[in-house]
């Protein structure tokens, strides 16, 4: 019950408040930002745009999936990732990502290293280490969101928000650094491992193959598994419209989520662009022709 107490709650929120208000610091100087490309950088802030949008998408999807009294709700939990992942990632989930590890095997990041986003100015690259950091956050936001489908109508509230904090925590932040820190295990595996031959094998994740989708799908599973067999089964939408909505924002912030994962206005971006696209394209047409010969007509919700 001690989650559950509203007073506990915002003595948590007024706590991270001020940790936000004394720890801040300004991340700009002249020196700091002479080897930014401004071209990869506006890149980089409108494909974090992208990627954020695709959250409000994910609530459209679910949302008119469900049950029509549980429209809210649903896509509730896709919408509050927004605000609490957010201040996770911002006090020291990135830390815990993307910190230099803690021991030799790459498991984890510093949790202080890079507190309240401090200390990034001495890894700009070709774009301030800042919006890397932004654009990273977008995924971490969306990873627990694509989970609630698997669990929908089916969980409270509170014990959403507990089970959000601790998935970003102990799970989302340890898998995003053994994959994407130049220090994880997964990145360094071979070489870790130490056996002639393997040198140089690692875990090769472009666009968050493993750390968005695995993880995710992973744990949608347990979720479901833990769950069980839903006593009522409702296959009727609640609205129709919501979820081609959603699948048209979902479409729309992809090109964000992969090209963006090229960290720059590059070739590697235009590839990405252009494989997102097809491979959407494909699959749709492919679910609707399927869809034609086993049911005999077509259908806009299995188009989504």
């Amino acid at each position: 019950m001690f989650f559950h107490n509203r007073r506990t709650f915002f003595i948590i929120l007024s706590l991270v408040m001020l940790v936000l208000l004394f720890f801040s610091n300004h991340q700009t100087s002249p020196t700091q930002l002479v080897d930014i490309n401004s071209a990869d950088t506006a890149w980089m802030i409108v494909a974090s745009a992208l990627v954020l949008l695709m959250t409000p998408g994910l609530a459209f999807f679910y949302g008119g999936m469900v049950n029509k009294k549980n429209v809210i709700s649903t896509m509730l939990q896709s919408f509050i990732a927004l605000g609490i992942i957010s201040l996770i990632w911002v006090l020291f989930g990135f830390s815990l990502a993307f910190g230099d590890s803690v021991n030799e095997w790459g498991i984890i990041g510093n949790p202080i290293q890079h507190l309240c986003l401090d200390n990034l100015d001495s890894k700009n690259s070709n774009i301030p280490y800042l919006l890397f950091a932004l654009f990273q956050l977008k995924f971490a936001i969306i990873t627990p969101a694509i989970i609630t489908g698997s669990f929908a109508e089916r969980i409270r509230f509170r014990s959403y928000l507990l089970f959000m904090i601790l998935f970003c925590v102990f799970i989302y932040s340890p898998i995003a650094h053994t994959t994407w820190s130049p220090e994880g295990i997964f990145a360094n595996f071979g070489d870790i491992i130490g056996i002639k031959g393997y040198e140089g094998l690692h875990v090769l994740d472009f666009a968050g193959g493993t750390v968005v989708h695995m993880s995710a799908g992973l744990a949608s599973l347990a979720g479901a598994l833990y769950l069980g067999k839903r006593k009522v089964e409702n296959t009727d939408p609640a609205n129709i419209p919501f979820i081609i909505l959603g699948t048209g924002l979902l479409w729309f912030g992809w090109f964000g989520f992969n090209a963006g994962s090229a960290l720059a206005a590059n070739y590697d971006a235009v590839v990405a662009f252009a494989n997102t696209n097809i491979a959407s394209a494909s699959s749709m047409i492919t679910w609707v022709l399927f869809d034609r010969f086993l049911n005999k007509k077509y259908r806009l919700l299995e188009l989504a």
